[in-house]
């Protein structure tokens, strides 16, 4: 019975990576990379600007959300191993890691969006940086947390300051764990449409400036793709193949620096 259920989860896999590169591959060519969204009825053209407008919103929020995530696993392993107040901020963390992207993307909207009264690259940014933030505190707590305890009791030894053993011999043991969950972060905020609806919105055009709409790849591919143009849904096509490709990428590379670390260690 699970050999079945296994092989019709596999079926449905396979099924939609197959559409989605028999599709995408038929709409790939430079313009690609090369050109910005058309305009209707999507003749030419290509997805440039959203490109360079997920890269910019991405990097926001793994600029704000990697060292806060990184310090607050930090202060989970290191100083709040058996304390209630631990405890809480782990949960509160799980239930931020599960909450939907939308309602984030609401939140931001509230606090950011509607004072400035505008959307913004910035505010997608931190939208996003929700994401990423829930994921890196509990990678950095957990790979923390599997450093054996002789190693911090042979530095405090040693009269080697905390802070010293936590950013020299601690995070050193379990960098490998740490990029895996900026990885898994990035991969996760790749494909996220509903929070940057609210936030980035969407702008057909070259933006550089992060107080203004931005077109981001994943908004463009909901746009395009509930469009009647046949030639937006070819880019819509296009543009999810290379989304499936970088997330691919990251989940391949994620997966070899754990096996990397893992051998280290034995």
């Amino acid at each position: 019975m699970g050999s079945l259920a296994t092989l019709f989860g596999l079926f449905w896999l396979v099924w939609i990576l197959w559409v989605t590169v028999s599709k995408g591959l038929a709409a790939i060519s430079p313009a690609l990379f090369a050109q910005p969204t058309p305009p209707p009825p999507g003749i030419g053209g290509g997805l440039a600007n959203a490109f360079l407008g997920s890269l910019e919103v991405n990097a926001i929020a793994l600029l704000v959300g990697t060292p806060v995530g990184i310090g607050a696993g930090l202060w989970l392993a290191e100083y709040a191993r058996r304390r209630v107040l631990g405890t809480v901020i782990r949960f509160l963390n799980d239930i931020l890691l599960s909450a939907p992207s939308i309602v984030l993307g609401l939140f931001v909207y509230t606090l950011v969006v509607r004072p400035l009264g505008h959307f913004s690259a910035l505010a997608g940014g931190l939208a996003l940086a929700l994401i990423v933030l829930p994921v890196v505190v509990r990678t950095t707590d957990e790979m923390l947390r599997l450093v054996p305890s002789t190693m911090r009791e042979a530095a405090l030894s040693l009269g080697v300051p905390q802070w010293k053993v936590i950013t020299q011999i601690l995070l050193r043991s379990a960098r490998a764990g740490v990029v895996t969950g900026i990885l898994l972060a990035l991969a996760r905020i790749c494909g996220e449409t509903a929070p940057l609806l609210f936030t980035a919105l969407n702008n057909q055009y070259w933006n550089h400036n992060l107080f203004k709409p931005i077109a981001t790849v994943p908004v463009v591919i909901f746009q395009f793709a509930m469009s009647p143009f046949d030639g937006w849904h070819a880019l819509a096509w296009a543009g999810a193949l290379v989304v499936t490709l970088f997330v691919f990428v990251l989940s391949l590379l994620s997966r070899l620096l754990l096996a990397r670390s893992k051998v280290t260690h034995d």
